[in-house]
Formats: C-alpha cells, structure tokens, sequence
C-alpha cells in the first residue's frame, strides 16, 4: 500500500461520521424500549454477576460554550437537592428490580459537574448506591473533577466513598482559548486539585484534552499537552472538539471563522499524538493514551479492550446501567436511555416507575456487525477465529464483507487468513472504515467530523 494515501481524495476532511461508543448509534434509537423492557432487562441479570453503574448529574455551576452534553446551569444548591432525591428514589427502585447478589465492578459519576454536590450530598448518593449493591473486590469507582469546583471537604468525602479514580477535564490551558469557549481553568487550579487528590491516595487520573479549538495552534497545543503531561495523567482523551452550533445552542458564541480547517485538525491531533507517545504513553485507539501500567494498556495487550458511552473501558462487565436524566443503560438485549428532560425524567421515578423513553433492542446482525466496528475501533483489526467462533454467518461472508471495505478505500487495508487489518498510515480513517460495517441509515444523524 502507499505509505502516505490520499486522505482528503478518500473523504476524510468532508465526512461526518459516529464516534461509534456504541452500535447502533443513539439517533438509531426508537420507542420500541420502554420502561417494563427495561425492567425485565435488569431482572434477567444473572445473580452473582457484576454490572457497572453511571449515575448522571446534569448540573453545571456555569456553562462552557463548547460542550454539548445534556446539562442545565444552576445557582443555587435546591434543584441540585431536588434532583438527589430523584436519583435516590430510582437506586430503590432499581435494587427492587436486580436480582440478589449481584456485584459493581465500575461506578462512574459523570455530568454535568457531579463536585457541584456538597460534602453531605456526596455522601449521600453514595450511601444509596451502596444500599443497592456492593463493591466488586477490584471494583472501580471514578468522577468527573472539575478543578475550578473542588474543594478539600468533597475531595475527603469523595475519598471515603470509595473514589479510586478521578478524570479531570482540561480541554487547552491556553488563556485566549479558555475565554474564547468560556471554561477559565488555569493551570495552577488544575494542578491544585490533582495534588490534593493524590494527597487523599487517588493516584489512578484521567484527562480529557481537545483539539480543534478555536485560535488552537501548533505551538499552543504543544504547549497545553506539555503542562498536562508536567502533572503525569495515568489516562488521557484527546477528543477532537465537535461543532455542532445546530444541536448545542450555546456553541453559537464560539466563533466558526476561528476554528481550524479539517487538515489543520489533523495535524493538531498529529502534534498531540506525538508528544505523547514521545513520554512513553501507549497509544490505545483511536485518541486515548495510557501510561503502561494503566488498566487500559493491560486490557490493550490482553485483547480485552472495550468501548462504550465514556469511551475506552477495561470495564468486565456486559451490562451498564444508566442513573440520571438521560442516561443511556446497555444489556446483552440492547441499549436503553432514560427521559432526557430533567422534569419528564423526575415525574416519572415519583410515579414509581423507570423513565426509559428510547432504546434498541439487538436484532439481525446488530451484534456481529457492533463487533466488528467495535474491534476496529480498539483494535484497528477485525481478528476472523474470533468472528467466526462467536456467531453463525454464511459461507465467505466475513470475506465479503472485508473485500468491500478494502474496495471501498482504495485497497488501503490488508486481509489475511488471520482477519483484517488498518495499517498505521490509514488509522485516521477508522471511523470512516467503521461506518462501512454500519447497516443504518446515518444521512440524518448530524454526526462530528470525521478527524
């Protein structure tokens, strides 16, 4: 194959594609799940088996014009209280639904900004998590920091719960940057707070980085990537900032005419890319990177690694559970996201019932084809024992269906007895390469850029 292949003639710098952390994607979601469905889904947990539990707060002190999560701004600590209380009332009700001993091998708190919670909410929340289900023995517990909303008491809290991993967002420590899309967070109150976290014996850190910012340059991603590595993340995101003004309403005050092209894109990515892989960081997917002894870079070399909703996961357990508005749960039968309104979502957990208003359950080639975009997506290679040892297909169909992806890219990857492969070269055309084992209809999703 050509060692440089043509990027831009392939489509890369035009496409839009999913980030693929789950398959189908969510616009692929219907009506079909509901919330008996999901409730038989929960009662059908083996017993004795372990799950994992994302609870979602969907509040922000101030918001960050740049992000297009669900989440809703508050000033005063009531709605947060009020919302508590739900999250309370549905952990009951899901430990009425699960069957006995089952275990948790991963909490994640996710947001929103889950330190918006006092001391005493945090303990809380934690206490009616643990009434439902207990730790796992190598159970990980993980939540979102935000450095500019933390403080020594919810750190003490949170490390009495059980907190044994903390995921710290970044973005750009650049000045310019920060005000451009309204998240001030210096330096020095970022590496503040990771000190005091490994001050409490929380050494497992995550980092979230963007590229693709406005005014973001060679020279200033460098430099932001070097201060992250200065305060030496076990884990980092470098997640390529979506614009999407259309869905996200607050990403109208970042200015379009500031944004880097799709080719300056690629090389923001290229620069970060290097300087991490130069501080002897394992590259793990399509923008992750872990330190060699992190749980991601284990699960890399054991073949173990996964993706779901938060990205890449060493996480054992097949089924996840979702807590909170919006929140997305996926079972071995499919996926199901709670009522995405804060207030749908309250009415429905007081009336005693779940919220589930969407979902998908697996039908067809749903699994086959989700694995195959999932082991490229971790892997960058579809491994055929494993394929065809895992489910029942026709004859030369796994065949078929690498040739007309090879086809489709002008003969870029290769295929052996052994499966499918991208090479280096062409990995940053894997959502595109993924897509082509997507059965769906993605013209009306309005998915990110594809680099």
């Amino acid at each position: 194959m050509n060692t440089k292949p043509n990027l831009a003639g392939l489509g890369l710098f035009d496409a839009r594609v999913p980030r693929y952390t789950s398959y189908p994607t969510a616009p692929q979601f219907n009506n079909d799940v509901g919330a008996d469905r999901f409730g038989k889904w929960i009662a059908g947990i083996a017993p004795g088996s372990s799950i994992s539990l994302y609870i979602h707060v969907p509040f922000c002190r101030r918001l960050c014009w740049f992000c297009a999560c669900r989440t809703q701004g508050t000033k005063t600590a009531s709605p947060v209280a009020a919302y508590l209380e739900t999250l309370k009332a549905e952990l009951r009700l899901l430990q009425q639904h699960l069957p006995s001993d089952v275990t948790l091998s991963r909490l994640h708190w996710g947001g929103g900004t889950p330190t918006l919670l006092s001391p005493e909410m945090m303990r809380d929340l934690a206490g009616a998590i643990a009434d439902v289900t207990p730790f796992a023995e190598d159970a990980e517990f993980s939540v979102e920091i935000d450095p500019n909303e933390i403080d020594a008491e919810r750190l003490d809290a949170l490390a009495e719960a059980g907190m044994n991993r903390a995921s710290i967002g970044v973005q750009d420590f650049d000045e310019n940057i920060q005000k451009t899309i309204g998240r001030l967070q210096s330096y020095d109150v970022t590496r503040d707070a990771a000190e005091m976290l490994r001050a409490r014996g929380i050494h497992s850190l995550n980092a979230d980085i963007l590229y693709g910012l406005p005014h973001q340059t060679t020279a200033r991603i460098t430099e932001s990537v070097q201060k992250l590595l200065s305060l030496n993340p076990d884990r980092v995101a470098l997640y390529g900032y979506a614009h999407v003004p259309w869905m996200a309403k607050r990403q109208q005050m970042i200015p379009s005419d500031a944004l880097p092209t799709p080719e300056q894109r690629l090389g923001l990515f290229e620069t970060a890319r290097q300087l991490f892989i130069w501080d002897n960081y394992n590259e793990i997917g399509i923008d992750h990177f872990a330190t060699q002894e992190d749980g991601l870079s284990h699960a890399q070399r054991k073949g173990h690694l996964r993706r779901n909703f938060q990205g890449y996961t060493d996480d054992p357990s097949d089924v996840l559970i979702g807590v909170g508005a919006s929140s997305i749960s996926k079972f071995p039968q499919g996926y199901a996201q709670n009522a995405s309104a804060t207030a749908q979502h309250t009415a429905a957990i007081r009336e005693g019932r779940f919220s589930v208003a969407r979902g998908h359950s697996f039908n067809g080639e749903d699994k086959l084809r989700g694995r195959l975009i999932e082991a490229l997506m971790c892997d960058f290679r579809i491994d055929r024992q494993e394929i065809e040892s895992t489910f029942v297909l026709p004859k030369d169909k796994l065949e078929s269906m690498f040739q007309a992806a090879d086809a489709a890219f002008d003969g870029l990857l290769q295929i052996t007895d052994d499966g499918l492969f991208i090479p280096q070269p062409a990995r940053p055309l894997t959502r595109m390469i993924a897509r082509h084992f997507d059965a769906y209809d993605l013209s009306k999703a309005g998915h990110s850029s594809a680099v």
